[in-house]
């Protein structure tokens, strides 16, 4: 047992958190936002691969028909950037609108984003990797016609 809390020990005291924020960082995730929303609506590929991380997820709850039930439908990077290399929503940027972008948390390497435009709601989940702001959780869903901003 003192083996094992010796390691523990060892282990926090060589952790590092990350440095304090700045607005450098603030601005960093805004501009990550931005690429992925803009992206997609734009069909650019080479904003939407930046600004994901490799092992993002992203999920949506989806209905199904015939019985009723709640599913959880779910893509990962590379099908969003293959989704982006089709034109993304740039068939429907008319349905765009204004996009708001709140960062809702930012503590450490981690921030909790919302992005909305006239079409879709995006949670993300950010993570500083490498010393960059990436995506790497997203849960979104279509903008409902009474959802306020």
């Amino acid at each position: 047992m003192r083996v094992f809390a010796d390691v523990l020990l060892l282990s926090l005291l060589s952790f590092s958190p990350a440095a304090a924020q700045t607005a450098a960082d603030t601005a960093s995730i805004h501009q990550t936002v931005l690429d992925y929303v803009d992206g997609w609506w734009t069909g650019d590929v080479d904003r939407m691969e930046r600004c994901l991380h490799p092992d993002l997820v992203k999920r949506i709850v989806v209905t199904h028909e015939a019985t009723g039930r709640s599913l959880m439908n779910s893509i990962t990077k590379s099908d969003m950037v293959e989704y982006t290399r089709g034109g993304g929503g740039s068939a429907e940027i008319d349905q765009k609108g204004e996009v708001d972008v709140s960062i809702l948390a930012l503590k450490g390497g981690i921030a909790n984003v919302i992005a909305t435009s006239d079409r879709y709601v995006d949670y993300l989940h950010l993570a500083k990797w490498n010393g960059r702001w990436l995506i790497v959780n997203v849960l979104w869903g279509l903008r409902e016609p009474e959802d306020g901003r």
